[in-house]
Order: C-alpha cells, then structure tokens, then sequence
C-alpha cells in the first residue's frame, strides 16, 4: 500500500495560502556581540518553510511587520530591531530587550540581502558557466537523451514507436511475440550494451607520475639532479655527490612509491567489493520466453518480471498482475509502488509514473510484461550516474593544508638556499660555485622534510587498516581525516538510518492500544504485546491468511527464511511468524477459496478462507487504509471479544488511536472480517468478481495494524555522540515529511520544537510563534528551488534540520549551500539517488550491503556492514589520526633549525661546518626513510617508518576526544567573514550589461590582482583575522618547531659540539681563526688529514689528523645530540591536555621500537669506519658526551609541561556544551 494512501496526509508541500502570514524573523544580537554560543549567522527561520507570497512579503518594504492581533483587531506595529549585520551605531538607542515568546519584527534592508547573495554568487556563476559554449550543448544534447517521456503515451502507440509486437487486452501478454534475434542482435550493435559505462580513471604509470608529482619530491629530484651535473663538472672535488645525489633522487621515489602502493590497494579492495555476477533476465524473443544476460537487452525487447527480480532496464509496463516495485534507491520513497498498465499513458511526472519501472529497481510482489524504453547510460539511474560523473569531487581539507604547508616550507628553503649561496660563494668558498651549490642543497634539504609525503600516506593508511577491521572501507585515504573533520553530516533515512524493513509497531484491538515493538515513545497506558488479549489472535489470524507472501524455502525454521513480498505484508508475515509457532499448517489447513487484491482504487485486499466457526464454515478477511475499511464494518470486536454494534462513541475511539499511530510516522492499516453464514455461503459456493456476489458490507471492525520501518540499531546512541562532538546531523530524505519528522525524533536528530509541534503542545496559532521559540525545522523539497539566499541561511542556522521529498539535484543543492557556508559536509546514504550529493560532499559515505554500485562509486567511504553507528568510530579515529599527524609532523620539522643555524653560523662566523650535506639527509630521514627497512609483515609488502610513523598507534591524549567542537567550526564570525570576502569579490567583478552574467576575468587581469593583493589592505586583515579553526601546520605548531624546542635542539647541539672541539683542544676562538683561515688572501685549509699543524690560543700544536678527528667528533655528536633531543621531543609533542609524563607514555610501544632503530642507525653511521668515507662520523667519540643533549632533552620535557598549562584553559572553552535532551550512550563505544 502507498505511503499516499495510508500515511498522514501530505501537507508540507502545499503552496501558502493568500492570506498566509509573513515570514517572522527574531530581533538578534548583533553579529559578534553577547553571542557567542549562537553557532549560525543568521536568525532562526521558522519551522515550515512556506514563504508568503510577494504580497505578504517576509521583509516588509516599509521596514514594519504585522505583529500579534490588538485585542480592537488591528495589528500592532513594532518598530524594526537592528539588523543581523549592522550594529548599533554610536550614540543610536540599543534595541528594547523583550521577553520570551515576543518577536520584535524587522525589515531586512538591501545590505544584507546583498551580504547573504555574496555567500552564494560562485554557486550561480558555476551554473550559468556550465550552460554556456560546447559545455552547454553537450549538457542540452545529454538531457534529449536521458529524458523519458514514453509513460505519456498509449501502449499500441509503444509498439508502433519501437517497431515490436505485444499484445494486448484481451489477448494475454504472454502471447507477444518481442522482437526477433536478428532485429534485436542489429540493435545491440548500433546502441551498444545494456551497462552502465564506468567512469574513467587514471592508468597506474599516471597516478605513480601524480605522487611523485609533490613538490617536495620535485625539490629532492632537482636537487639530487643537480649534485650528479656537478658529479660531472668535476668528480674528483665532488665524490660524495654520488651517494648525496643517489639518496635525494631515492627518497623522492621511495616516497612516490609507497603513496602509489597504498593507493593501488585500496582501490583493489574496493573492486573486489564492486564484482558482480552479471544478471540475467527473462525476454520474449520470436515469441519464446528465454533466459538471457541483461547487457544484452536491447530498446524494444519485451521483458517479463517477476517477484525477486531487479528490473534490468528501464521498462514500459504494458500488463501487470499486482506488480509492486521498491523505488527507495531512487527516490527514498520506503513503501513500494503500483505498476500497472494505463491504457490512456499517464500524465505523472517520469519518477511516479504507474507504467514505468526503472533499471535497478526490485520486484517486491506480483509479475508483469514490459517494453524496454532504455538502455545503459541513457536509462534514469544512468542520468544521476551522469550527473555524479559531472560533481568534482572537492578535495579534502587536509590534501588543502598539507599543500599549504608544502608550498610555505619550500618557499623558504628554496629562498634560504639561494640566500645562503649567495653569502658562500661570496665568502666561504670564494667562487667555488660546485661546492657552495652542494652547501645550498644541504640548507635546502636541511628545511624540507623529506618523508612527508610517505609519512601521511602511511599514518593514513595505518587509520585506514583499523577502521577496515571495523568494517569501514576507505577509498580516499585522506578521507580518514575528513571524517574526524567534519561539521555537518546530512544522512539519508531508509536504508541508512532505517533498516528498509517494515516492522508491527503499535496494535489497537478490543479498544485497548498495544505495542509489539520496543519503543522509547509510547504513552503509559500502552500495554504490552499479549497473544491472549481479545481480537489479537483475529489480527494474527488475517497477517497470516490474508497475504500474498512467498518464501525462498520452507524447509527450515521460519526465522531463517527469506520472505519474498512488499515491505507490508512482510512486516506482518514476520510478526504473525514470531507468535503463531504453526504458522505453514494454519495457511496449510484453512485454504484460500476466494480473493480481491489490493490496488489503488479499492485500497483494501479480501481473502476467503475456510475457517469454521459457529454458523459456517467461511470467513471473510480484510485489511487495508483504515478510512476504507472502517466505512464497510458495523460492528466492533469489543474487550470482551463480542461483535457490538459501531457507535459514534466507538469512531471517536479510532480517531484517536489512529492519530495516536499515524503521527509517530507509522504506516496504519485496518483490519475486519465478516463470518458468512452457511445457509447462505456453503463450502463450495462459488465466488466471483464479475457475479460480485462477494458481500461487501456488514463486517466486524478487528483492530488496527501500525508499522515503521524502525530506526537501525544503534542509530539513536550514535547521532547523540556525533551532535556532542558538535556536528550537526540532519536528514535529507525523499520520504513523506511526518514519517521524516516521526524517525528523527526517535534517534535524536530532532530534540526541540518545530513550530507545528510547539503549536500543539500550547494551542496556540503557528503564525503567533516566532522562530527563536523553536530549534527545528522540516522543510519540504519543492520549496528548494524557489529559496532566496537569506532564507537558505536561515535554515541552515537551525539546530535540527529535516529535509524531506527531496530530489537528487535538491540534494546536491542542499550540500552545495551548506558547504558555501564553511560546513565540512559528510553525505551518508546507499540508492542512486544519494551519488551526486555523496560525490560533491566532502565525504561521501555509502552503504554496501543495500548500497548501489553507483552510491559506492561516488562515495569515498563504505560502511561494509551498513552500520550508521560505525560513522561514530571513524569520527574518533578521524579525530585521532589528525592529532597524531600533527605531532608527527611538529616533531620532523622541529630538526630543522638546529639543522640550518650551524649552517649559518658556518658562513657568518665562520667555523667549521657542524653537519654535513649528508649528514643533514640521514637526520632528515632516518625517522621517515631508511628505518623502513623492518618489515611489518609479509602483507604489507612495505616499510614501516617507525618514529614518525609510530605517532600513529598513539591512543588519544583524553577521552574528551568525542567532545570537543570540530577543528574548522561554523560560528557566527566565520560565515560573516566569509560572506564579506565573497561581497568584495563579488564587487571586483565585471558584468554583461545585457545579460547580466559576471564576465569571468582574463588570465592577465588575474595574474595583475594576484600580484596587486598583498599590498591591499583586506588582503592581511584576512590573513589576520582571528579564527576558531585549527588547522593542520598553525602558527603555534610552527612557534614549537622553529621558536621553542628548534632553539632548544640547536642550542644542545652547538654546546656538544663546542665542548667536544674543545677537549681536542679548540677553542670557539680557535675555530674562527682556523676556518677564516681558508678565506684569507693566502688560503689555508684546515680540518683535513693533509692539513698543516694548527697551534691553538693554549699553544698546543694540532697535526692534520687531529684536526680532520675532532671535526668528525664534532660533526658526530651534533647529528647525535638532534637525534637524542627528538627522542625527548617525541613524548613532548604529545602533551596538549595533559604533562608528558606518566602512563600515557608508556601506553604506545611503537615509540620505543622507533627510538631503539633510530639509535642501532645512528651507532652505525657513527661508530663504523668504512661508512666514515661517505657520513663522517668516528669511533672515537666518547659516549659521556651524549650526556649533553640528554640534560637538553629533558629541558624540552619541562618546556612541552609550561605550555600544557598555558594552554590548557583555551582547550577546555572548545568543549562543546552539553545539549539539554540528549541521549548518548554512558560510554563512547557504540555497539555494533
């Protein structure tokens, strides 16, 4: 039965009356003023979204609005409160404060709707862009192709239209003769196969070129490049460059790689998910039924289907025999559809036409012929799949950051290298250029963090690994982070939030209201389910013997059986299952003699079945829309279980049982049944529909039936989580806006009052209620085209937001707007028509149980077992992975100050060179590259990064994780200024003075505003401006690396070194008279085993050994002190909420594992002598030295404390608040 038929009537769609009143708006606070808790940027909109018509215009021209009837019937005026965007001005009287429930009315003045517009202006460019030039054609072209409009016309004019042979009434269908196998195989040639073309993807050798594409493994290339040109120029000065070149060039692969290997095998995972056994179907070719692959249809192809089937192109249904079809898929409708043949052609929109049955779609009942209409890209679900091919998919605000990150820090080293090539070839090197290029790429190398690049790929693909195991798949590895990031989820319901299984609810018999299933909403007096009540075994009698339903098998226990029929008569069939244990012998031993089935014109079904009782041996059985049933009976089945006669007392009673049932969202059938006398209708009388001696009035009203398709498990735990996280969830559905209404409700996506549920609840008159009163809204989908940009603001301000009857393109345009706002948006949902939302949001999520292959295509991530609640986990483990890819990567650039200080000081003081070229890459990657070389197991195939990579392991620092807002939130200040900077863009534009379309600016007017904005004033107050956000590499993520703990490395490193050149016997002061030496007008080398004998300030004479030993010493225990100062630094940057020591330290044995390889490297590097001809390093140096940096290390340890306490206060204001009414779970962990 149609959700139309049954359901609560259909009224939020309905057009605003003429005299509907205007749209209230609340006076707010200013913007950034008094407010801060508001999270929106504009006022509460009201609950239904049925604009006035221009005549009852919302804002009032004239700056008043209608306010609440005088008691002499005249409005009362109030004057117009400030306005959202414009504070008071100096000297200007504050707005009067007035008490709850009192709106003061405003005007919205011509600034803010320009203000609101800007928000939206790119939107609309990027539409008139797309209907412009070849683009346009081929979109025009497109829409021709996909557009279905057979379902207008008559079945002989089908036939005619695609040259085949069906028959037609009264002749059975089953006599059609289809098209013949010549005509159908030419067909095939000429439109090609009955699939869907996939959409086209990158060869292998193109995403490797894409990796190592990055610009720092770009940087790495043309250094390595570099080094082997000056190889070449001169080999013998130049030797080392051999090995520096080799390792710059391998990290760069090395790096591309791994990112290459991890995407290779997520999407292998994913293709193994996606393999389908191809379907068949049945066709009616030269006039025999045969079994054939579905690609091999052909327009014109007759087709028949049945119950079980999936429709495998799209159809014209010329005869059907209760044929009901699942759209959910395509439309989110839950209940299935009529099909039928209509002789005249149906005048319906394509989407609800009873003759059409689309590509996709499941058979739930009956069986019936059709013509196919399309065929693969041109069917309806090859339209969304289009449509969703055209949606770029944005890129995630982590890929945004890191190439932020990327292009800042190689700015700098690439500046910081020509500048300090610049000072060397001036002074040290005295036009030695091959030697001061080699001294400017170990500056640049010392800056650039080499590994990155596979540092996020395989702390991401770390993430990615435990949410698989939690049945998630990622596609899009930086989509593990997107999740922890998001700020608005917008979730379909059946299927996703609903199990799409119709479930008895509510069962109201003998005048008495019962509840068959667990529910958190039922009134007090709602008794408990008992098979013994009066009426109930007459109820579970009709669910079993009034049904149509067939199973796959009935040779095993019923709960283990699949029922094959529509989502009604299989909620009752499940229910009449689990309390009748004999349910195959009572359907064995009471045969059906008669029946009427269900269609829409009746609304009901009847069955006759021999059933005994006391004057005969037949009964009659009904069920169907209550309103129809009820008319037919006039008696009652009372508490007592006798037939009583129906009064007006009784029908007041069923009112308000059926409005009790009907406005939770239920599904309400009736049911009655009529004992025929045996006098009159013995066993074997003869029933028939064209005698109609079947009696139609005087039955016995039984009880009513309530069902939903009821919340999945977990769901409500799981929205509660996510909403006290501070994300908002919201519901975009294609189901009726009530049952939208009821569910959301029930799972905790709607707490507070709609205006209609506030109006209930007080009595008072909607239009008396004002939008500040309320915190939810349903709006209905038709509005969505025809919403202004203020009024998209004001919805999308709302706390709990519905969106029901929406349609594929309202969906994409409901994330669009949200996503111009600054949301984040996740989209959840498993039909076809989720994919274009799922493929622009930020996070597409997808089932794959119920999901399409379309859907999981479009998506970035797929729930495996189609559980809501594991949105939850991958939220925390998002959350998580962001964390500890922060702390990774604030622990590798923190190196790089005691890394490229020493090498000033080399050319400023000068000294001898603290680190070499080489040295600086083997720091650069000795936690990020070659400790990769322990294998983490035979499946990986890879390597594993164990200090930078074993931040990924790290548990979170507090179980506060799930309760704080997220990093990027939408305030009130972050949609203002972004509707700012969008309103001066939008003034920098140039419009056609005709048409009125922006005139898109030319490459050279960009280049010159490019080049003109960093000496605007608006370009660094929006660089200035403060902001909520936390983004991956902020400003203090940078003070620690290069301010804090660099200084603190460096200035560890420069004492050991000093102290160890020292106990050589050279002072600072003889370091800088040794190495000027080399510069002076008669050039001395020293630090070389050739070198002369140096007499120091002491006057102790050093031979060319020594000298060359100490400043390996030297060079040896600076690259040991940054190494053991990163292994303090590595439980330093942990520290955000609590101190960095204690269990948490201890809670990650990764860190330990990549502490003790880093050390096994560094001893090998240092302490063995054949590596000393490429690394330095000696044996010689005395491990008491290591003393040094550790006592800096701990120095760190007490620094990373202070600012845990600094901080700590600016952390807890980011909690988010508790939200009144909502219920979460005790704990975080949601059952699966």
């Amino acid at each position: 039965m149609s959700s139309d038929d049954n359901g609560p009537p259909d009224t939020g769609g309905a057009p605003a009356p003429a005299s509907a009143p205007a749209l209230d708006v609340t006076l707010p606070q200013a913007l950034g003023h008094d407010n801060p808790a508001s999270t929106g940027a504009l006022p509460a909109p009201p609950s239904h979204i049925a604009f006035a018509p221009a005549a009852h215009s919302a804002w009032e021209e004239e700056g008043k609005h209608p306010g609440p009837m005088s008691p002499g019937g005249e409005h009362e005026h109030e004057p117009a409160g400030h306005i959202a965007f414009s504070p008071p001005a100096e000297g200007e009287e504050k707005p009067l404060q007035r008490p709850q429930g009192v709106s003061m009315r405003r005007e919205m003045t011509q600034e803010q709707k320009e203000l609101s517009a800007a928000g939206y202006a790119h939107l609309d460019e990027q539409h008139k862009a797309k209907g412009k030039g070849k683009a346009g054609k081929d979109v025009k072209e497109e829409e021709k192709q996909v557009d279905i409009h057979e379902h207008k016309y008559t079945p002989a004019r089908i036939m005619d239209e695609f040259r085949t042979s069906i028959s037609l009434p009264p002749a059975p269908a089953g006599a059609s003769q289809g098209l013949t196998e010549a005509e159908a195989e030419a067909r095939l040639k000429r439109d090609g196969p009955n699939v869907l073309t996939p959409p086209k993807k990158k060869s292998a050798l193109r995403r490797f070129f894409d990796c190592l594409s990055s610009l720092f493994n770009i940087l790495l290339i043309i250094a390595g490049v570099l080094e082997y040109i000056l190889l070449g120029i001169d080999f013998t000065d130049n030797q080392a460059n051999e090995y520096l070149g080799a390792i710059l060039i391998g990290v760069a692969f090395i790096n591309a790689g791994i990112e290459f290997y991890q995407l290779q095998k997520s999407e292998a995972i994913l293709a193994s998910f996606l393999a389908m056994i191809p379907p068949t179907c049945r066709v009616v070719r030269d006039g025999k039924l045969s079994s054939v692959p579905a690609a091999s249809l052909v327009k014109g192809d007759v087709v028949l289907i049945r119950m079980g089937d999936k429709t495998p192109a799209d159809l014209y249904i010329y005869n059907a025999t209760d044929l009901k079809v699942d759209n959910s898929s395509l439309t989110g409708e839950s209940e299935p559809q009529e099909r039928r043949c209509v002789p005249e052609g149906s005048p319906s929109r394509t989407v609800e036409a009873e003759n059409l049955a689309f590509n996709s779609t499941l058979i739930v009942s009956g069986e019936g012929y059709g013509v196919v209409l399309r065929t693969g890209d041109n069917t309806f679900i090859g339209q969304i799949a289009s449509l969703t091919g055209g949606e770029s998919g944005n890129r995630s605000p982590l890929a945004v950051e890191i190439d932020h990150f990327v292009l800042i820090i190689s700015c700098i080293a690439i500046i910081t290298a020509v500048i300090f090539f610049a000072i060397g070839i001036g002074s040290v090197y005295k036009g030695k250029a091959a030697q001061t290029v080699t001294f400017a790429v170990s500056v640049l190398v010392a800056w650039v963090p080499e590994g990155l690049p596979a540092t996020v790929t395989l702390l991401l693909s770390i993430a990615a690994k435990r949410m698989a195991s939690e049945n998630v798949l990622v596609k899009d590895l930086q989509g593990v982070e997107t999740l922890g990031a998001l700020t608005l989820l917008a979730t379909d319901k059946t299927g996703t939030l609903t199990r799409n299984q119709m479930t008895v609810t509510n069962i109201w018999t003998g005048l008495r209201m019962f509840s068959a299933f667990q529910s958190n909403n039922d009134d007090a007096d709602t008794a408990p389910f008992d098979i013994k009540a009066p009426g109930m075994r007459d109820i579970v009698d009709i669910a079993i013997l009034n049904s149509k339903i067939k199973f796959d098998r009935t040779d095993v226990p019923f709960d283990q059986r699949e029922i094959l029929g529509d989502a009604t008569e299989t909620g009752l069939t499940r229910f009449a299952g689990r309390n009748e244990p004999s349910y195959d012998k009572l359907r064995e031993v009471h045969d059906k003699v008669f029946e009427i089935p269900f269609n829409s014109e009746n609304k009901w079904a009847l069955d006759i079945v021999k059933k005994d009782h006391a004057n005969g041996a037949l009964t009659i059985m009904m069920k169907g829309a209550p309103e129809r049933v009820l008319v037919k009976c006039e008696t009652y089945l009372a508490s007592d279980g006798q037939a009583l006669p129906m009064t007006d007392a009784i029908k007041k009673e069923y009112d308000d049982a059926y409005n009790y049932m009907a406005s939770r969202g239920h599904r309400v059938i009736a049911c009655a049944q009529m004992r025929l006398p045996g006098d009159r209708y013995p066993s074997d009388f003869q029933f028939s529909k064209q005698a109609n001696n079947c009696p139609m009035e005087g039955y016995c009203f039984v009880g009513l039936v309530s069902l939903e398709d009821p919340p999945k498990h977990g769901v409500r735990e799981a929205i509660g989580t996510l909403r006290s996280a501070g994300i908002k969830v919201m519901m975009v559905t294609g189901d009726h806006p009530k049952t939208a209404e009821a569910i959301a409700r029930k799972i905790n996506l709607i707490i507070g009052d709609t205006k209609e549920s506030l109006s209930r609840r007080t009595g008072r008159p909607i239009e008396e209620i004002y939008a500040d009163e309320v915190e939810a809204v349903v709006v209905y989908g038709d509005r969505i085209d025809s919403l202004q940009p203020h009024e998209w603001d004001e919805i999308l301000n709302m706390k709990e937001i519905v969106f029901a009857r929406t349609s594929p393109k309202h969906k994409l345009e409901i994330v669009k707007r949200a996503q111009s706002l600054g949301h984040i948006v996740g989209v959840t949902g498993d039909g076809v028509n989720d994919s274009p939302a799922l493929k622009r949001a930020d996070l597409g999520i997808a089932m794959n149980i119920s999901g399409s292959d379309v859907s999981k295509e479009a998506a970035n991530m797929i729930l495996l077992d189609d559980n809501f609640a594991s949105t939850v986990n991958g939220v925390r483990e998002g959350r998580l992975i962001f964390a500890n890819l922060k702390r990774s990567i604030q622990y590798t650039v923190s190196h790089s100050v005691p890394e490229v200080i020493p090498q000033l000081l080399y050319v400023v003081v000068p000294i001898p060179l603290p680190l070499s070229a080489i040295l600086i890459l083997v720091i650069g990657t000795q936690f990020q590259l070659i400790s990769r070389l322990v294998t983490n197991s035979y499946a990986d195939l890879g390597f594993e990064l164990f200090a930078a990579l074993s931040f990924a392991w790290d548990p979170p620092e507090s179980d506060q994780i799930m309760r704080i807002q997220p990093r990027k939130p939408v305030t009130q200040n972050s949609i203002l200024n972004r509707k700012k900077r969008a309103l001066r863009r939008t003034k920098t534009l140039h419009y056609d003075h005709e048409s009125g379309d922006p005139i898109p600016p030319s490459w050279g007017r960009k280049m010159l505003t490019y080049l003109q904005a960093p000496f605007t004033k608006n370009f660094w107050l929006d660089r200035f401006e403060k902001s909520d956000d936390e983004i991956l590499v902020d400003g203090k993520l940078l003070s620690y690396a290069y301010l804090e703990v660099g200084v603190i490395e460096m200035l560890g490193a420069l004492v050991a070194y000093f102290v160890v050149f020292y106990k050589a016997g050279f002072s600072p002061y003889d370091l800088r008279v040794a190495q000027a030496a080399g510069s002076s007008s008669n050039p001395v080398t020293y630090f070389q085993t050739s070198s002369p004998d140096f007499v120091n300030a002491r006057g102790q004479t050093l031979s060319g050994a020594q000298q060359y030993d100490a400043l390996a010493q030297a060079q040896s225990i600076t690259y040991l002190s940054i190494y053991i100062a990163q292994c303090f630094n590595m439980f330093a940057v942990k520290a955000k909420f609590k101190f960095p020591f204690g269990k948490q330290v201890v809670t990650n044995y990764w860190n330990f594992a990549g502490i003790v390889a880093g050390a096994c490297l560094a001893m090998f590097i240092i302490y063995t002598p054949p590596l000393h001809v490429v690394f330095g390093g000696s044996y010689h140096l005395s491990p008491l030295y290591w003393l040094i940096p550790a006592a800096f290390g701990c120095l760190v340890i007490a620094w990373s404390s202070l600012r845990v306490v600094v901080l700590r206060r600016g952390l807890e204001d980011a909690t988010v608040k508790p939200i009144k009414g909502l219920a979460i779970p005790d704990n975080e962990n949601i059952e699966h």
